[in-house]
């Protein structure tokens, strides 16, 4: 006899993926803001000076902007529940925990990013990639690599 029961439903989303989705478009949201504030508080210095180069603000000023991007991007597929939704919040998690890693560790990196965010970004990130990897989210989502290995398809 099975007890296990369903987990509880929003539109034929789980609760726990809705809040990841609200969770990631606020995210999402914040850096796309962050990203623009930073790209024009770079660009009105350098607008003064003919030679403007790239420094490390700015570069570090598009990485919000783009993972921004990118994060409302695939928490609109997760809305949508397109496996690539699932598979792009996995990779850009996953990126954020190397490139602030390596930030933290005093390695090569992105430039600019500023240590005391890594903390909590790689804590998230970790949070985000716990929450795809539920079983019932794996399974809404189309992933399933017991299947694969099974088959001689994975790897």
């Amino acid at each position: 006899m099975n007890n296990a029961h369903p987990p509880v439903e929003y539109k034929g989303r789980s609760l726990s993926i809705v809040f990841l989705i609200a969770a990631q478009v606020l995210v999402g949201f914040i850096h796309v803001v962050f990203g623009f504030w930073l790209l024009t508080a770079t660009w009105i210095p350098s607008a003064v000076d003919i030679f403007g180069s790239s420094s490390a603000p700015d570069i570090y000023s598009v990485y919000p902007l783009v993972f921004g991007f990118l994060t409302l991007l695939f928490a609109v597929l997760l809305w949508l529940q397109k496996r690539g939704g699932w598979v792009g919040t996995l990779a850009v998690s996953v990126f954020v925990i190397v490139a602030d890693s390596l930030t933290l560790l005093d390695l090569p990196s992105i430039p600019g990013i500023p240590k005391i965010a890594g903390y909590g970004e790689i804590a998230y990130s970790i949070l985000v990639i716990l929450a795809l990897f539920q079983a019932h989210v794996r399974a809404k989502y189309g992933i399933n690599f017991k299947e694969k290995e099974k088959n001689g398809r994975f790897g």
